[in-house]
Parts: C-alpha cells; structure tokens; sequence
C-alpha cells in the first residue's frame, strides 16, 4: 500500500496525449482553449460615442459659445459622418463613429433641443464620452492565452475577432463502467437488496463540466462477461472509470480481469480514506488509462476529483492549481490515513472557512448534495486547529 502523494504523482506519471479539436464557436463552451487569441483589428475599431446626445468640436464651444445649430444625425452602424460647419454639431447616437471634426460628445441629458437649436447646460470636458480607437487593445494584441477555460465572456471576445472555428484540447474518449448485481436502473423500482444506479451517473454528469461526454457499461459480477465487456471496452476508449469490484470481496473480480487482458497495475490500495481500494493501471499497447474507484459513492466521487480531474489537467499540459482554505473546526487526524473530508463552505469577511458535513461514512451519498468539495488533510501528531489553512478541493 502506498501514500496519497505517492498514488497522486504516480497518475501524473501516466498522461495522455489528447491532441486537438477544432470545434464551432459555441461547441468551444467549457472546453480548454488550445490557441492563442489575437486581435484583428483596434478595439474599439473607430472613435466610438458612448452616450446618445451632440457631437462638436471643443474649440469651438470654448471661443463661441454654449449654443450649436444640429446639422443632422450620426447613427450607430453608418459610416463616419463629417460636420461641415465646425460651429454647428450632429446628433449622435451611441455606438455611432464620431463624425470627422467632432471631438466631444455631450448627452442629452446636459443639453437642450428647441427648434433645431441646442444649448449645452453642463460643465463640458474635452474628449468627453468617447471610446477611442485602440484604447482597449491594439491590432495583433494578445487577448487570449493557450490553457484558459472557455466561459461566455470568451465567447464574446472569440467573436468579437471573428473566430468561427475555434482550437480546443482534445477531449478523451471515456466510458464509465459500474459493476455489481444489486444495481438497478433509475426508473426502476430496486428490490430489497438492491439499489438504483447512481455512481458513475454522478461521474457523468461532473464529465459534462468539462464538456466530456462518456458511454457507460454496467457489468454483473460474473468474471466472463467482466473480462468480454472490459476488453472490448479497453479497445475502444482512452480512459475507463470504473466504480466498484477492486476491493476483498469474493465478486471484486476487477483486478485479475485487467492482468488477464494485459493491464499494467501501477498501484492498488491507497493510504487513504475514503478510496483506499483504488486501483490505477494502464494498457501499455493499447495506452488506456484506468481509474479502478471503489464501489461507495463518496469514495468514487472523492477520487475523480481527486485523481482524475488533475490527470486530465495533465494531458491537456495545464498547470495544477492548489486551492487553500480555513478550517473552521479543530480536527485531529492520525496515522497512517489521508484523510478527504467533506466540507461546506462559507465567506466570511473575504476569508472562506470550511465546515466538516455530518456524513455517515462512505456510502453516505445524499452527503454529497450537503458539501461544497473536500479538504485534504495528512495524518500528523499535531491536531488541526481553527483557522488553519489546508488544501482544498472544490467539487462544485
């Protein structure tokens, strides 16, 4: 049995090469950006009104006056209109190109219309209420960097520059696999001794976060059909998450299935809680990677972020982030356990403090709608004291 340190960097150690997908603009949603962005054009392209109201030349109002004849309207998506006479002004509408000899923009608000005529009523500055060309970036300026989560305000800058089709990292082919003859399907009404299916369901939906979607096998506790099922499902997948069938049990056929079908074991049994059955391993022809969790919810759910998603990270050749917070309880861990323990989550003054979730062991599943993700803590003599920091998992 080795440390969760250990089993963490050895499932580094195993990346895959993801390669990259060139998806549509809103396909490319919650996927990981595998380009660079880059400006086409100045942003904003032209001296651009931010208000509804005049346009003048400044000098103008400063030797001549508060009151300016209209000559006429610049609209929002026109060409750059021109003031003839430098003494009148335009009307301007937000968004419009601030016509040729114009330099300020007052709002309506600050003015006065009567009969063609307008009067200025406020304090006027020079450059007033215009967005100039080039202010937010210049063309060729870099505006998205390789590695970064698409969020819809990506979205909008992609689009802003014409991305169409936009480069992705590769997603993996998964397939989520649960084994076990007391498992039900959901719209099923479960026997006594039996239980709907909701694990690698649970991992299904956590996949579509990062925009993943996987195939799923149940596979029945009989070692013929795990060994068929799984080596056809080694052939056709990257990864395989499987939930259950790797712990002592007479049925936890999982383990010499995979040697059978060639599976290198990089490890199996961690000094953890909860997942200390975890089995890790890899095809070295067929280089699929397999994350063996076992079979309690909370377990499973634990070691896919815990394991899982940092791989993924991995592949992708991001780096990790560390997320920290404050305990908000005294907890005393002991050897030789890791311990990931659920937690809430609250701010309080900027600081965000974690609070355990009462929870019923692993196999507590509704503890999971109750946490906000799980704290990591090393076992150590020395107990863990309110306000200390500790590494932190978020899981929604």
């Amino acid at each position: 049995m080795i440390t969760f340190k250990e089993a963490f960097q050895k499932v580094l150690d195993h990346p895959l090469d993801l390669g990259v997908d060139a998806v549509s603009l809103m396909g490319s949603l919650n996927r990981v950006l595998a380009e660079d962005i880059y400006a086409d054009r100045d942003f904003p392209p032209f001296d651009r009104a931010t208000k509804d109201g005049i346009a003048i030349q400044f000098s103008d109002f400063v030797n001549n006056g508060q009151s300016f004849v209209v000559e006429g309207v610049a609209a929002a998506g026109e060409v750059q209109q021109v003031l003839k006479d430098k003494s009148n002004c335009l009307e301007v509408m937000t968004g419009a190109v601030v016509p040729e000899n114009c330099d300020t923009v007052v709002m309506y608000e600050h003015i006065t219309i009567v009969d063609g005529k307008v009067t200025i009523n406020e304090k006027v500055k020079k450059g007033q209420n215009i967005h100039y060309q080039g202010s937010d970036e210049k063309a060729g300026a870099l505006l998205l960097s390789k590695g970064k989560k698409i969020t819809p305000a990506e979205i909008g800058v992609m689009a802003t520059v014409g991305k169409a089709t936009v480069k992705v990292m590769g997603n993996p082919k998964i397939c989520t696999i649960a084994t076990g003859n007391e498992l039900v399907e959901v719209k099923d009404i479960p026997k006594p001794h039996q239980i709907r299916k909701s694990n690698m369901l649970t991992i299904e939906a956590a996949l579509l976060n990062s925009k993943i979607e996987a195939s799923s096998l149940h596979l029945l506790d009989e070692k013929e059909i795990i060994k068929k099922e799984l080596k056809k499902a080694l052939t056709e997948n990257d990864v395989l998450l499987l939930s259950g069938g790797v712990s002592k049990g007479k049925f936890d056929f999982i383990p010499e299935v995979m040697e059978s079908l060639g599976v290198q074991k990089v490890f199996h049994r961690v000094l953890q809680r909860p997942g200390k059955p975890f089995w890790f391993g890899i095809h070295p022809k067929l280089k699929t990677v397999i994350f063996s969790f076992p079979g309690n919810p909370v377990s499973t759910f634990a070691n896919y972020h815990l394991y899982f998603l940092p791989w993924l990270q991995t592949s992708w050749g991001l780096p990790l982030e560390n997320s920290y917070i404050k305990l908000s309880a005294a907890i005393k861990i002991t050897q030789p356990l890791t311990r990931f323990i659920q937690v809430s989550t609250e701010s309080k003054d900027g600081i965000f403090w974690a609070t355990p979730v009462v929870e019923n062991g692993s196999g507590d599943l509704t503890s999971l709608a109750k946490a906000d993700g799980f704290i990591n803590l090393e076992p150590r003599d020395e107990i863990y004291v309110v306000g200390e920091v500790v590494p932190f998992v978020k899981t929604r």
